[in-house]
């Protein structure tokens, strides 16, 4: 269920939360605030508006419902848009977000459409607005769209017109000042900005309920099938292209080893993150965030083939969750690819020196693909216990990649920022490599059925 604060800022109105159910109206032109409140009745909510202080007095109603209320017959058949403030009930009920958001980011635009379902929704900008900037941020927030130039530049979307609603969500997280740093600054920041999201939902081995219905809401948008099992752990799948390629499992684990303290705040020095009191919860929030944004990334990557995603619950009391994984998820699987090391640049490839996780050659990959991309620093090694062990008793080649934190369990947790998206960087290399990480996986089953199994230890 989206909160007021995401319904309003997926439709385009421009409100600053206050609270949960308190918004100051005072940066929202008139029109517009005015169209808030008739669709708040048509929608039939109990609210209060005074002194430009809106006060909602009932839950959040679903997005259809929502829909339905500021939705009516032809609006933006026009497809007209004001260079300046363009209002929210002259543009399509799909874009409308999208549109606000471009516009505050001094990136004007003139006409729009959503495609009504029928045809690819599409945005046209000004003459002077810079489309260099305006395609950077599109790729940097890993949406396919192509550019089609004329007086009028026109950007066509290659999604449903419901994907723009997340869209305008994604948008609203952005800067202005981040529009002059390019493309790889934007992904990163917005990056960190659902990392600092996941922080600060807590859920410790056994109370996961919070922290799954996040990653749910923020994962379903990328992936073609998800689901919860019986046991509380997330799954997901996305097919690639046409699929061709490997099947690969991403985990990480939903659960901290502890709750955290109600009103601690995330210290920043630099790229290095601690709690001011309490765990940090990077042990596994950083895997968590760490897989979102491979599953964001996907569509506008090269990969062939499937991705599975499990988030599991209570690994910190047993990997009790991925214990109990119905086993039929695992069959097709060719690979496995964990995040939930500690440290910074680690390829566990063995629990200590008594179960190897993978052929030798499997983590030579990874070693080799952060090489060749310029990501240094990451070697094979042994490590501790970790959903990885259940993963290799299957059978499945897996390895478990560091996340960038330091004295997990503990009040002095740290998290390095940079190793945890270099993590981002390795695995997108390792995937947008999925030819030679076929051939390899094929080298070493053919090489297991010779009886020539070369285990890291």
């Amino acid at each position: 269920m989206k909160t007021w604060n995401q319904l309003f800022t997926r439709q385009g109105f421009v409100v600053e939360e206050k609270s949960p159910n308190e918004f100051i109206c005072t940066n929202e032109r008139k029109e517009n605030v005015e169209f808030l409140l008739e669709s708040l009745d048509k929608a039939n909510v109990k609210y209060l508006f005074f002194a430009d202080v809106l006060t909602i007095d009932s839950p959040p109603i679903s997005e259809k419902q929502w829909l339905q209320a500021v939705d009516f017959p032809k609006r933006g058949v026009w497809e007209a848009i004001g260079v300046e403030e363009p209002k929210v009930f002259e543009l399509d009920t799909y874009m409308s977000g999208v549109i606000r958001e471009l516009n505050r980011l001094g990136l004007r635009t003139v006409y729009c459409c959503d495609g009504h379902g029928q045809r690819r929704p599409y945005v046209s900008f000004g003459e002077q607005t810079n489309m260099e900037k305006v395609m950077q941020l599109f790729h940097a927030l890993e949406v396919d769209v192509s550019l089609r130039p004329s007086r009028f530049p026109r950007v066509v979307f290659s999604v449903n017109r419901e994907r723009l609603l997340d869209l305008a969500e994604q948008m609203w997280k952005v800067q202005i000042d981040w529009l002059e740093q390019g493309e790889a600054y934007i992904r990163k920041m917005l990056f960190l900005y659902e990392l600092e999201e996941l922080l600060s939902v807590s859920g410790e081995s056994g109370n996961e309920d919070a922290i799954r219905a996040v990653v749910y809401e923020k994962l379903a948008p990328y992936v073609d099938h998800i689901t919860i099992d019986r046991y509380g752990n997330l799954l997901a799948q996305k097919t690639c292209k046409t699929g061709n390629g490997p099947t690969i499992l991403l985990n990480a684990h939903l659960d901290t080893v502890e709750s955290f303290v109600l009103g601690r705040t995330i210290v920043k020095q630099g790229a290095i993150w601690s709690s001011s009191e309490g765990i940090l919860g990077a042990d596994d929030r950083a895997g968590v965030a760490v897989l979102l944004e491979i599953a964001k990334w996907l569509d506008t990557s090269s990969f062939n083939g499937t991705i599975k995603f499990v988030f599991t619950v209570e690994e910190e009391c047993g990997l009790v969750g991925a214990r109990k994984l119905s086993e039929y998820f695992l069959w097709d699987v060719d690979a496995a690819i964990v995040v939930d090391r500690r440290g910074t640049g680690d390829i566990v490839t063995s629990c200590g020196t008594t179960q190897p996780f993978c052929d030798i050659r499997y983590g030579q990959f990874f070693e080799q693909v952060a090489y060749d991309a310029g990501l240094t620093g990451w070697k094979c090694t042994a490590g501790g216990s970790s959903d990885t062990r259940i993963w290799a008793e299957h059978g499945i080649q897996s390895v478990n990649l560091s996340a960038g934190y330091e004295w997990e369990h503990t009040n002095d947790e740290t998290l390095d920022t940079d190793a945890c998206y270099g993590t981002v960087q390795l695995i997108q290399a390792v995937l947008n490599q999925w030819r030679d990480f076929s051939r390899m996986l094929r080298d070493v089953r053919m090489a297991n059925r010779e009886g020539v199994t070369v285990m890291r230890m």
